[in-house]
């Protein structure tokens, strides 16, 4: 099937505008509400921007281009984009596919509680303002509590299911019906929802904001937010909350954006939409952060006139405690409360709205691409498929399994290891330059060389220190990690790593069947291509190999600790070298006529992997083996000089970059009109570039 004919069959987005607003929701989710906000204020405050920013610029950006790049020079979704690189990669794509499923079976309970929450909002509203968790003080907590946890989820410790709460049923099922209904057209309807579903959250956003700014004592939350604690800049765990933020935040490598990319118009912008979607979703964190913190420090400040004083550290919990109990709790403080309840409550549902079915539609997608059935057939069994998984979550336990299976899934052993994947295929096994040349002949501003770069070391060694800094401590974890030291299995950890191994398993057995449809053919085939560089290949991957071996055998017997200390930098040094030798093969023979061998490619993926392994073993080491997490106080209840500089500074960035963006857009009158395969534009432009 060749790649002119996938473009007559594919859909495509009914305008540029639409598309950019759908990557927005997709990217805009929950997590940037109760996430970004908690992350920011527990890990040196505004000194934490700092770190986010340098993430947001090295993984954040480059990866959304990346993904945006083979979505749309593919024209397929995840699975068959990889597919098309080469036939064994397909197992990446359906890899993420397979975990955004898994996001997709509890995402849509977490739209059910605000859907319940809005009823009862919109209840309070008829009934003179009284909301069912309202209280002042200490016993406003307790109520606020009390409510979500034991009248609404009657939880209870401990991974036991317990029985089906079925007053979350009904709220499940419109959260599904809801998500079906914006989707089942396709993506042309997505392209007109996007235009209500993206910019109302904004508003209910900035709605939430001006109210909690003008309320007394909301400095004293925006202190507790935004005031630096530089000395945590000095600690390795702040960096790493900071990088693992902005990857799960754009929602990267569950093949979300690969797939929205696939159904753009051939001469459809790639980079500045990146820069664009990648900017919005950061503005939105940050002053999500500002309507939360300014609201609970109103909140703080009327129990102290009360006498019966809640300070703001004692409800700003992250995840569903911030939505559904602290947030709750300092709106019921307020007068006409009901209505702001409502404002919250929708815009959390308007928020999550287009994350969930975004992710839903990437499932969708490659599901009709691989079978060729129609999708108005794969949408009702997918939810019919998802709401039943989802009633294990709304059981008395299942907020535990929730937080069991999003917290391996969504976090450093799971969805890193994938975008880490993403960048060694697209990087090492396969010619980067292709997809930076299809970029650049259709974007407002180009990327150079440097990109590449990105892709194949900076970006796998960044997400590879964490994924190994993740596995050294679950397997030094003195409490244990599967099982105690006194041999009792811990049952959430047990859940989240079986549900991490059934992804591949199940990826690779889908990665196997026939596919109806026929196979994407992307131009230059590999077994087309002449292989260069085989000897030199080989001595790069000898040498990248060696030492490898040695740290492997080196953590399995009785060494002195300076042999293996010896040995252990063995593996940045070998690495370093390796990783220069296997990136002159690639650059001088992956060209529109010739590759570099396999065992060149492969020795670039070990080296890679050597220095991200050592590096993540000394900040294990500086670290310790237990997590440090320490909330931090400000000195008063005042935002600084300091706090103010970083707000100028903040919004410079967003609103300057995303003026710089649009204005490249509106300059960019014209557009290359050439030859659809970048490889075609030729090593001139290479060479320019």
């Amino acid at each position: 099937m060749s790649l002119e004919l996938l473009e007559e069959q594919r859909e495509s987005w009914g305008s540029r505008g639409g598309f950019i607003l759908a990557a927005v929701g997709s990217a805009v989710g929950l997590g940037n509400l109760w996430g970004f906000p908690y992350k920011l204020y527990s890990y040196g405050g505004g000194a934490f921007l700092i770190p986010y920013i340098v993430a947001l610029l090295l993984v954040g950006i480059p990866l959304m281009i990346l993904e945006f790049s083979l979505g749309h020079y593919s024209q397929r979704a995840a699975p068959d984009a990889f597919k098309g690189v080469h036939k064994g990669f397909e197992v990446v794509g359906w890899w993420g596919i397979i975990l955004g499923f898994v996001i997709v079976t509890y995402y849509p309970v977490v739209l059910a509680y605000c859907f319940s929450f809005l009823a009862y909002s919109i209840t309070g509203m008829f009934n003179g303002g009284k909301l069912p968790w309202a209280g002042e003080g200490l016993e406003g907590v307790a109520n606020a509590k009390n409510f979500f946890f034991q009248t609404y989820l009657g939880y209870h410790e401990g991974m036991r299911l317990g029985g089906i709460r079925w007053n979350i049923v009904l709220p499940l099922v419109v959260a599904w019906l809801s998500m079906y209904l914006c989707i089942f057209k396709g993506v042309r309807l997505v392209g007109k929802i996007v235009w209500l579903t993206v910019p109302l959250p904004w508003l209910m956003l900035l709605i939430l904001t001006v109210r909690g700014l003008t309320l007394q004592g909301s400095m004293q939350g925006l202190a507790y937010y935004l005031d630096p604690v530089w000395s945590e800049l000095a600690k390795p765990v702040t960096w790493r909350y900071a990088f693992g933020q902005v990857f799960f935040s754009l929602s990267l490598a569950f093949g979300v954006m690969i797939t929205y990319a696939s159904f753009l118009h051939r001469k459809s912008d790639i980079n500045n939409n990146a820069l664009i979607i990648s900017l919005a979703d950061f503005a939105t964190s940050f002053i999500a952060g500002l309507a939360v913190f300014a609201t609970l420090g109103g909140m703080a400040f009327v129990t102290q006139q009360a006498g019966n004083p809640v300070p703001v550290e004692n409800v700003a919990e992250g995840g569903p405690s911030l939505a559904f109990v602290a947030f709750p709790y300092a709106l019921a403080q307020l007068p006409y409360s009901a209505y702001f309840s409502f404002v919250f409550f929708f815009a959390l549902i308007t928020l999550g709205i287009d994350s969930a079915f975004s992710i839903t539609e990437s499932v969708l997608a490659s599901i009709v691409d691989k079978t060729g059935w129609h999708r108005n057939i794969v949408l009702p069994v997918m939810s019919i498929i998802g709401f039943a998984f989802g009633l294990i979550y709304i059981t008395k336990g299942g907020l535990n399994w929730l937080g069991a299976i999003d917290g391996f899934v969504n976090g450093t052993r799971g969805i890193t290891l994938l975008g880490m994947l993403e960048c060694i295929v697209l990087g090492w096994l396969w010619r980067i330059g292709t997809l930076r040349r299809h970029a650049n002949s259709r974007s407002d501003w180009k990327v150079g060389k440097w990109w590449d770069y990105m892709i194949r070391l900076v970006i796998p060694i960044l997400l590879g220190i964490l994924f190994f800094w993740q596995l050294f401590e679950d397997m030094n974890n003195e409490t244990g990690f599967l099982r105690t030291p006194q041999g009792r299995w811990i049952p959430e950890n047990c859940i989240g790593v079986a549900v991490l191994v059934l992804a591949p398993v199940i990826a690779i057995v889908l990665s196997l069947l026939k596919d109806r449809r026929g196979n994407i053919v992307l131009p230059h085939k590999e077994q087309d291509l002449e292989t260069k560089a085989r000897f030199g290949g080989l001595v790069a991957l000898t040498s990248a190999l060696v030492p490898t071996v040695q740290y492997i055998i080196s953590l399995n017997i009785d060494i002195s600790p300076s042999i293996k200390n010896t040995i252990l930098w063995i593996l940045p040094i070998g690495g370093a070298i390796t990783i220069v030798l296997s990136s002159y093969i690639l650059e001088k023979y992956n060209t529109s006529t010739t590759q570099a061998s396999w065992p060149a490619r492969w020795a670039g993926v070990i080296a890679t992997m050597n220095v991200s392994m050592f590096i993540a073993a000394i900040l294990f080491d500086l670290t310790g083996k237990a997590e440090i997490h320490e909330i931090k106080t400000p000195a008063n209840h005042e935002l600084t000089g300091v706090s103010y500089i970083i707000l100028a500074v903040v919004f410079l960035i967003i609103v300057g970059g995303l003026g710089w963006c649009f204005y490249r857009a509106i300059a960019t009158t014209s557009k290359f009109d050439g030859p659809q395969s970048p490889d075609e534009i030729g090593d001139s432009e290479e060479q320019q570039s």
